[in-house]
């Protein structure tokens, strides 16, 4: 038998794989037995074709850089399923139309192609904005400021075994989540009903395939007039055509003051980096967000230049005296200053919380190991389409042994406390995936959190250690639960999981090139996140922030940290904590209440990150209130496309740069 399937080949062939006349709201209630009955396609179905799985991987690679680009910006990763459906079903039209193609792409073969896209473009990224990130932020010094990466072989390894790993455990969680309980994992579900438009409404699916197209070059242009040094200014130096933000609010009042050549100068709201961002990739990450994120991190941001930063500019927030310290710092470093032991304690505490609170999922989530399934009519049928255990044990085996041997080698983890992480990555992805087919999150910061809290006790000296261990069970909760999203959408189309579980895995290698390649190109130093002189960093990272911070607390020790930074940990810890009780009381008045997520990140984010995401979700919300359908229908294709257009343009941008430097 070959490896790949045979694509359709004739009008019949094409006519037979046409989708299913059921909706996949009516197969959400079918047990497993009428699955198999009036759902599934057959075991000779084209689904795991060569094709598929080349389209899968190249969009993939491609959109891995979105994720990058748009993570290092906000910590937020974009799901890239629909849109990899949406760009392929355009693609493959253009290909028939000019004669590349003979046949059209069934529906199953473009569900296994959203399984590599979504495997390279989202599930292998996850611990460069994070873990990698924090390591490139700690390795800077003020001898160094540039810091150090880590050989590309580690990370090329690193990010390869840990998603392997995740992709592997999701094998034995599937038939009982998805088959059995039912679960919706809502954004599998709605990647099934796109397929299903797609392929029944054709003309809407190239009318958004077109905006896409026409966003992304869009977004394109901008990185070639901000960041590419193409016109040389007054003193000789070659500089963009456009500045990167513009101050267009130091016509109002900022506190604080300065001393410039002996004279007491007031600071400018610019100084405090309330500036417009001229880049449009985070409007359009703010029209995805939606406006109450998007609002309360606006307020977080100028509780940061009003209320938070003004104050520790004038007391000793770090070392040395006031005078010593206020020459070397400038308000714009007030949100890594102060604000991350602010911002980061009130999503820690509130994601902890909240993760207790789901302790009936993770009851139901230990539960189900111990649950043996009875054998049944279907059993020969589910042993050739299920994915093997032999495979989970023999991927977990090797991937896990991947992952303990570079923790060990390269990050100081003992081999010991090293298998311990797998192990507990094991139990807490499970957690994490019902997490996600219950309610559609995945809460994979509180995974890592959970497992930097532990490492923390065990191994406090070292921040590596504590970062690497985190980033285990963090990427490993992230790559199994997108799996088990996209096999939830193949199950609803009729798919076989073995084949879709071999297009995911496939998607692993262009991802893997892609995720490594992308980091190397936008963070060439530490400076890229940390900033130098008086900019921002052009990646401020916000999750790298989070997890830097909680495993310098336990390197520092808490007793050891400067009292204001001690003081706003206890601060942020409390407020996230009546934040979260607040919504859990008030459930109803959820859109009303203040977001701990908002809050805390327009804390630990300079402030023209949040009012780019403002301007974008009110864009959202206008045309909402507009036209609520057209809305709907094109509103993540254009900024899908916009963040496409950024970020692949600015790996070009990065490399033409590096090339024009040297």
């Amino acid at each position: 038998m070959p490896f790949f399937q045979t694509p359709p080949r004739t009008p019949a062939e094409v006519e037979a794989a046409r989708p299913l006349a059921i909706p996949p709201d009516q197969v959400l209630e079918m047990d497993e037995k009428t699955w198999y009955e009036k759902i599934y396609r057959g075991e000779s179905m084209p689904q795991f074709t060569l094709r598929a799985v080349l389209m899968g991987s190249m969009l993939g690679f491609f959109l891995a850089f979105t994720n990058l680009y748009i993570g290092l910006k906000t910590g937020w990763g974009l799901g890239v399923a629909i849109t990899a459906c949406i760009l392929s079903f355009a693609i493959w039209n253009v290909f028939l139309k000019i004669g590349l193609a003979k046949t059209p792409m069934t529906i199953l073969e473009t569900n296994c192609m959203q399984s590599a896209a979504s495997s390279a473009g989202y599930a292998t990224g996850g611990t460069m904005v994070s873990a990698i990130a924090a390591l490139v932020m700690l390795s800077a010094t003020p001898a160094n400021p540039a810091g150090e990466h880590l050989p590309v072989p580690v990370l090329v390894a690193w990010t390869f075994f840990l998603a392997v790993l995740g992709t592997v455990l999701a094998i034995p969680m599937k038939r009982n989540l998805i088959n059995h309980e039912r679960l919706k994992f809502p954004s599998g579900t709605a990647a099934a009903v796109t397929l299903q438009s797609l392929y029944s409404e054709g003309e809407e699916a190239i009318q958004k395939a077109r905006a896409l197209l026409y966003s992304a070059l869009f977004g394109a242009a901008f990185p070639i007039l901000l960041e590419l040094p193409l016109v040389r200014g007054e003193d000789g130096e070659r500089k963009p055509l456009l500045p990167a933000d513009s101050p267009i609010f130091d016509w109002l009042p900022a506190r604080g003051s300065h001393v410039v050549d002996g004279k007491t100068e007031a600071f400018k709201p610019s100084d405090w980096t309330l500036v417009l961002d001229h880049n449009p990739v985070m409007i359009a990450a703010g029209a995805i967000v939606g406006l109450r994120v998007s609002l309360w991190m606006l307020f977080g941001g100028l509780a940061l230049a009003y209320v938070v930063g003004p104050p520790a500019y004038e007391y000793l927030w770090t070392s040395g005296t006031g005078v010593e310290l206020r020459a070397a710092t400038a308000p714009y470093k007030a949100w890594k200053e102060i604000g991350i032991w602010l911002g980061v304690p009130i999503m820690v505490s509130s994601g902890l919380l909240g993760f207790a609170f789901q302790w009936k999922t993770i009851v139901r989530a230990l539960q189900g190991l111990r649950k043996k399934q009875a054998p049944g009519e279907n059993e020969a049928l589910v042993a050739r389409t299920e994915v093997p255990f032999s495979w989970f044990a023999i991927g977990g085996s090797l991937s896990g042994a991947g992952v303990i041997w570079t923790a060990h080698a390269y990050f100081d983890v003992p081999w010991f406390y090293g298998l311990l992480a797998v192990g507990m990555t094991f139990l807490l992805a499970l957690v994490a995936c019902r997490a996600t087919g219950e309610s559609d999150i995945t809460p994979v910061g509180a995974m890592g959190k959970i497992m930097q809290l532990t490492y923390g006790v065990l191994i406090p000296q070292s921040t590596t250690a504590n970062l690497m261990t985190a980033s285990i069970t963090a990427s490993a909760a992230g790559s199994a639960a997108d799996l088990l999203n996209d096999l939830k959408s193949g199950y609803l189309l009729g798919a076989n999981p073995r084949r879709q579980f071999l297009a995911q895995f496939a998607g692993i290698f262009s991802g893997t090139a892609a995720t490594v390649t992308g980091f190397y190109l936008l963070v060439p130093d530490a400076t890229a996140l940390n900033g130098v002189g008086d900019q921002a960093p052009k990646f401020p990272a916000p999750a790298a922030q989070a997890w830097k911070a909680v495993a310098e607390v336990f390197r520092m020790g808490f007793e050891n940290m400067h009292p204001m930074h001690r003081q706003a940990i206890l601060a942020g810890a409390v407020i996230g904590l009546v934040l979260f009780l607040l919504e859990a009381a008030l459930p109803k008045a959820r859109k009303w209440l203040p977001s701990a997520t908002g809050i805390g990140l327009g804390l630990i984010l300079p402030f023209q990150y949040p009012l780019a995401m403002v301007i974008g979700a009110g864009i959202a919300w206008a045309w909402t209130r507009k036209n609520k359908a057209q809305c709907e229908a094109y509103l993540v294709p254009l900024s899908a496309g916009v963040i496409a257009g950024v970020s692949i343009m600015g790996v070009v941008v990065a490399i033409l740069n590096t090339l024009m430097a040297g």
